[in-house]
């Protein structure tokens, strides 16, 4: 997610949280997960405030240093691979 910096602070980046939330949900997904850099500290902020927890690694993307992950509401089963228990 990215939101421009003019727009930061406007509650931007939760609504693009919740709409990559709601897709999920609509197309099967038990769970999200997410990675950001170290750096992002804001982006960190914003998972944790909306229920993310971090978790082990589930890439080796370059710039990933944080992951998370979160179980969703209103799903009727995964279709996700790989999705590792988030307890």
């Amino acid at each position: 997610m990215f939101v421009d910096p003019v727009a930061r602070g406007t509650g931007g980046g939760a609504a693009l949280l919740a709409a990559a939330e709601e897709a999920a949900v609509s197309l099967g997904a038990s769970a999200i997960r997410l990675d950001t850099r170290a750096d992002l500290v804001e982006a960190r902020a914003l998972y944790a405030r909306h229920g993310y927890r971090e978790v082990p690694p589930f890439n080796d993307d370059r710039y990933a240093e944080h992951w998370f992950g979160k179980r969703l509401s209103g799903s009727f089963g995964s279709r996700m691979t790989g999705v590792r228990s988030l307890t």
